[in-house]
């Protein structure tokens, strides 16, 4: 089984457990994203935790210490201790990342990553992401970059669909149309 895949099957159970115990989903979220910061700056934690010299009972200890220091959510020291127990730490950014998605998911929110030949003003970002509400009746949440070689318009990515309305993608089309034509 694919590290994704196991990190996706433990963000469903722990925000299904949040869910069935009225934690505040979002406080969830952002404990997880501080352990993810906290594992990244230290590096050498996960994978001292991970030895096999170490103990489970130290593991499970060691976690505690570090939950307890974050002051994180109690479902999601369960899970830390869980993690370290059977030395699987290196699974919380990507079970991070699941959760943000179920989360998103039970909100209505969708992401939308946009790219833009020019910055776009406030109104403008605005605007297309109640477009792009409309066409997927979702709330949409912008990650909006800057391509100049797009030339004019804008390209939207929402999932595995995308939207192009760039002026170069037109202009590709009608290069094809004339050549079809002769």
């Amino acid at each position: 089984m694919s590290l994704r895949t196991s990190a996706n099957r433990y963000a469903k159970a722990l925000f299904d457990v949040a869910v069935e115990e009225k934690n505040d989903l979002a406080q969830i979220d952002r404990d997880l994203h501080a352990v993810v910061e906290m594992l990244s700056a230290s590096p050498d934690l996960a994978p001292a935790a991970g030895r096999t010299g170490v103990t489970e009972a130290m593991r499970r200890s060691l976690m505690e210490a570090v939950a307890d220091k974050m002051g994180v959510a109690t479902p999601v020291k369960k899970l830390m201790v869980l993690l370290a127990e059977s030395r699987k730490l290196d699974l919380i950014p990507d079970l991070s990342t699941a959760y943000r998605e179920r989360l998103l998911a039970h909100q209505n929110i969708v992401r939308a990553e946009v790219t833009s030949a020019t910055a776009l003003t406030p109104e403008q970002t605005q605007a297309l992401a109640a477009s792009l509400g409309k066409v997927t009746g979702k709330q949409v949440e912008l990650s909006v970059s800057v391509d100049p070689a797009l030339l004019g318009g804008v390209v939207a990515k929402i999932g595995s669909t995308v939207y192009d309305g760039s002026v170069r993608t037109q202009l590709s089309r009608m290069r094809a149309q004339l050549l079809d034509r002769q």
